[in-house]
Parts: structure tokens; sequence; C-alpha cells
């Protein structure tokens, strides 16, 4: 069975990290978008996609005990020129300008790590994230977006891409189609808006399509919005027409929710009355520090999110 995954880097890469366990074929789209950090530098230096990601979703598919791939998440402290920059981060740079193309570069370093399974960015153009605040306000730049104040209310490319041929091939043919959990508009919404994307989707009658929802709201994106919100909001910019809706039913300890909502983000609400396809309830909650802020984070729990996606009923659909 062919599983292609779709999201971001921090959603995706949970989602993969559980997948990798199971007899199954496995492709992993990635947006292209971030403007952040590492990623972000090394667009605006050396002028390639954001390779922060793509790296996270390579690793996510390696052996958990490789080395090689540890050293790949090392990232440089202190003050000097290479202070925040990963060593995956730098190597992805130096394989795109070697072999001239990024999604050369991400396949060379995938047969480094031999991965289980394909790693493709969306597209291999240069594009950056637009998007209209609530407040009236135009954002320009996936971390702008992101930490500007105000929901989002529509949000689009600078300018048009496509999609690789390879992506476009792959949701063709795949079993099942998994977009999400990530970033609503950021990670998720922004792989549809490359040209190709949700017409390939579309075009795959037979394969099974789940949407994965976060298990907490965003600041910046998605502040006060249901499950059902974060839904038609994916079903808008997609058209595609979902099998199912595949959500966390486990609250985090509440120490950590109440530094959630003082960060204004919560747990998404379940309005199960306003869908028409099965919602699924799984408590998938795991606890994780984040090395960015040394923050505890409520995320997936990448082996329970693998097995609730796989045992959706409707998966052998013809």
């Amino acid at each position: 069975m062919l599983i292609v995954a779709i999201g971001g880097g921090t959603g995706l890469s949970t989602l993969l990290r559980g997948l990798k366990n199971f007899d199954v074929d496995i492709v992993a789209i990635v947006t292209v978008t971030d403007e952040g950090g590492s990623s972000g530098i090394l667009r605006r230096e050396y002028r390639i996609p954001p390779p922060g990601d793509v790296r996270n979703n390579i690793v996510a598919l390696a052996e958990d005990e490789s080395l090689i791939a540890k050293l790949l998440q090392y990232r440089f402290d202190g003050n000097g020129s290479l202070a925040g920059h990963s060593l995956g981060n730098l190597m992805l740079a130096a394989l795109t300008k070697m072999l001239g193309s990024f999604p050369r570069a991400i396949e060379a370093l995938s047969d480094i790590l031999a991965i289980k399974g394909r790693v493709l960015p969306v597209t291999d153009e240069m594009v950056r994230l637009v998007a209209k605040k609530s407040n009236g306000e135009i954002v320009i730049g996936e971390e702008a977006i992101s930490k500007r104040e105000g929901k989002v209310e529509e949000i689009k490319l600078d300018k048009s891409a496509s999609a690789l041929d390879e992506v476009v091939e792959n949701l063709k043919k795949a079993d099942m189609i998994v977009v999400g959990p990530g970033s609503l508009y950021t990670s998720v919404i922004a792989n549809f808006l490359i040209d190709g994307v949700g017409e390939a989707i579309r075009d795959n009658g037979r394969a099974v399509k789940i949407y994965v929802a976060n298990i907490m709201t965003q600041p910046g994106e998605t502040e006060g919005y249901t499950l059902y919100d974060h839904y038609k909001e994916v079903v808008k910019y997609s058209g595609v027409k979902f099998d199912a809706v595949l959500v966390n039913s486990q609250p985090p300890p509440q120490d950590v929710l109440e530094r959630y909502r003082k960060e204004k983000a919560d747990m998404v609400s379940i309005d199960f009355e306003r869908f028409d396809i099965p919602v699924i309830l799984e408590p998938m909650v795991t606890l994780v520090t984040d090395e960015r802020d040394g923050k505890v984070k409520a995320r997936h729990d990448p082996m329970k999110l693998a097995e609730a996606v796989l045992n959706f009923k409707g998966w052998k659909k013809q």
C-alpha cells in the first residue's frame, strides 16, 4: 500500500516516525515556504528552497539510532557564523549547489541515510506566502504570518508555481493520502497553493483521504478555531472530498494546557454536529521538549497516530 503524506516539518515528521514501522510504502510531500531560522538564512543567501522541513522528514524516515541521522540534526550554538544552523541544512544547501537541483539534493541525502520511503518537496520553485489577516493587514512570509496577531482570512503565494511531476504522479497512484498534522495555513494549506496538488488528489478517486487535525490551536493562524473550522479551510483550498477526519481526544496535562492558554492557544474543540463525514477520536498526546525554546509541547504520539491512520476502516476502499 502506498501512503502519501502531505505537510510541513514537525507534524508530518511525527506521522512518518510512526508509519515507517509498518509494511507500507511512504512518500512525504513537504512544503517549501519556511523562512525562519537556518532555513530562512540559507534561502536568502543561497537562493535555494528552505531545507529545514525537508531535513526533519528525511531524518524521521531514517533508522532511529543512526549516528548520521543524529548528526544531521546537530545544531551549532554560540555566536559564530554557523550559529543556529543544523548540519543537515548545510548539507542540503551544499548538495543543491553541487548537483544543480534541490530535489536531487534531497534524493542524494536520502540515499546516504537509506531512509524508508521518499521525501519530495512540493515544488522546486522559490515561493513566499502572502496572508491577509483579520485586521486587514497584508503579511508576507511564513515567519511573519505566524508571529503577527490575528487570524488568517486569506492566504496565497506571491507568484504561481507548479508541483513537481513526481509529486503529481504519486498523488494520482496513492492508496491513501494523509493531510496533516501541521500548522494549518503555513504547513498544510501551503501545499495546496501549488498548482497541480489539489487536482492530482481529486483525480485519484480510489484513494482513501484523511485529514489529521492539530492538537492545539495556533496563535497568529487559528486562534479560536474549532475542528470544523480547520477542516473547512483545508477543503476550501484543496477542493478535496475527505473520507474522514482524525483528531486527538486526550487533553494534555493541566499545567501544560494552562501555559498554552496564556500564549493564546487551546486544545482544538470538536464540533461533531457540523460534519457529514466520520470524525475519528483517538488519544494520541505525548509531551516533547522543544529544543528551540525549551518548552514542553503537546504533540502526537508517532505510533498511536500511525496506528489510528492505518486502522481507519475505509482504507481498503476500491
